[in-house]
C-alpha cells in the first residue's frame, strides 16, 4: 500500500507536464516560432512552474525524446556526407578547440566575482551538466552553482540561437520528406536504445543522444539508406525534450544567487558572439559554410543545435561533428586541465 501511494503521488506530480508542454508547443507552432515543439513546451512548463504549480519531469521523457531526435539526425548521414566530414576533420577539430577555449571568458568573469576556482572552472566548461557536476563534486566545487550555470546556459541557447539563425537567414522551403522504411526502423530504433543503455552503463556522456545517433548514422552510411522518421515522430521527441528541460526551472532557481546567474548570462552571450566571430574567420580561411560552422560552435546543447541545422537545411553532419567532438574534448581534457591549473 505505501508503494502504491508513493506511485500515485509521483503520478500526480508529472501527469500535467506533457499536457502543458503540448499546449505550449501547439501555440508556438501557430505563431511560427522556430522549433515550436521544443521551445513552446519548454516555455509553457517554465511558466506553470514559476506560477507555483511545480509539475515534475515525465519519467524517461527526456531520454525518449533524445532517442527519437537522435535517430532522425543519424539517418541524415550518408556516405557522401561522411566523406566530406573526414576531408574537413582539421577544420572540425580547430572549431571544437576554439569553442572549448571560450570557457576562459566565463572563468575570468566568475573569478573576478570571487567564485572559487573549481566552481568557476566547471561552471564554464561547455560540456554536459551531469558530467560537470560530477567533476565538481570530486574537486570540492559548489555543485548547485555548477548545475545552475549549465541549466541557464542551455536555456539561453535553446531560446536565442534557433530564433537568431532562423530570422537572420532567408526563408527556405522544407525539403521533400524522406522515405520511411518500417522494417529498417524496427531494427534501428531498438538497436539505438540498446546502445544507449550500454553507453550509460559504461558511464559515457550523453548516452541517449550519441547511442541512437551512432547506430542510425552507421547503418545509413553502410547501406546507403536515405531514410527518415515518420511524420510527427521527430516533433514528439522535441516535445518530450522541451517538457523535461522546463522542469529544471522555477521561481527559486531565478531568485538564487542573482549575481552569479547574471555573470553566467553575460558569459553565455559573449561566448555566442565570440563563437560566431571565430566561425567567420575559420570559414573564410577554409572557404567553408560559415553559418553551419557558427551553429556548430555555439556552446551547446547538441540536440537543439542539430535540430536548428535541420530546420534551416544547413549541414547537420558538420554541426553534429563539431558538437560531439567538443563534448569528448571536454570530457577527456577538463579534469587534467583543472589539475594543471591547480598546480600552477
Amino acid at each position: 500500500m505505501p508503494e502504491a501511494l508513493s506511485a500515485l503521488a509521483r503520478w500526480r506530480n508529472w501527469w500535467a507536464t506533457p499536457l502543458v508542454g503540448l499546449a505550449g508547443g501547439y501555440l508556438a507552432s501557430l505563431i511560427g516560432w522556430p522549433l515550436p515543439w521544443i521551445i513552446g513546451s519548454l516555455l509553457a512548463v517554465i511558466a506553470v512552474r514559476c506560477s507555483g504549480w511545480l509539475v515534475s519531469e515525465l519519467p524517461g521523457g527526456r531520454q525518449t525524446g533524445q532517442w527519437l531526435v537522435a535517430s532522425g539526425i543519424g539517418l541524415q548521414f550518408t556516405g557522401e556526407v561522411m566523406g566530406e566530414l573526414l576531408g574537413h576533420f582539421p577544420l572540425i577539430l580547430a572549431g571544437a578547440f576554439a569553442t572549448l577555449m571560450l570557457s576562459l571568458i566565463g572563468i575570468a568573469l566568475l573569478r573576478r566575482a570571487g567564485v572559487d576556482r573549481a566552481t568557476a572552472f566547471f561552471a564554464s566548461m561547455p560540456g554536459g551538466a551531469s558530467e560537470m557536476v560530477n567533476l565538481a563534486l570530486r574537486h570540492d566545487a559548489q555543485p548547485a552553482r555548477v548545475a545552475a550555470a549549465h541549466s541557464l546556459r542551455l536555456l539561453l541557447v535553446v531560446l536565442l540561437i534557433p530564433a537568431l539563425f532562423t530570422w537572420s537567414l532567408p526563408p527556405v522551403a522544407p525539403p521533400p520528406a524522406a522515405a520511411v522504411s518500417w522494417p529498417w526502423l524496427a531494427v534501428l530504433l531498438p538497436a539505438g536504445a540498446l546502445l544507449a543503455v550500454l553507453w550509460k552503463r559504461l558511464r559515457q556522456p550523453n548516452p541517449w543522444m550519441l547511442g541512437p545517433l551512432s547506430v542510425c548514422a552507421a547503418a545509413s552510411v553502410a547501406f546507403d539508406l536515405h531514410l527518415g522518421l515518420p511524420p510527427g515522430l521527430g516533433q514528439a521527441g522535441q516535445w518530450l525534450i522541451g517538457c523535461a528541460l522546463g522542469c529544471h526551472f522555477d521561481r527559486a532557481f531565478f531568485r538564487s544567487a542573482p549575481g552569479f546567474l547574471a555573470r553566467i548570462l553575460l558569459f553565455t552571450l559573449l561566448a555566442m558572439l565570440s563563437a560566431g566571430l571565430l566561425a567567420e574567420g575559420l570559414g573564410w580561411l577554409a572557404t567553408e559554410d560559415q553559418t553551419s560552422l557558427a551553429l556548430g560552435m555555439m556552446p551547446g546543447g547538441i540536440t537543439e543545435l542539430c535540430l536548428t541545422a535541420d530546420a534551416l537545411q544547413l549541414s547537420v553532419a558538420l554541426v553534429t561533428a563539431l558538437q560531439v567532438l567538443r563534448l569528448f574534448l571536454v570530457m577527456f581534457l577538463a579534469e587534467p586541465l583543472f589539475r594543471i591549473w591547480q598546480r600552477g
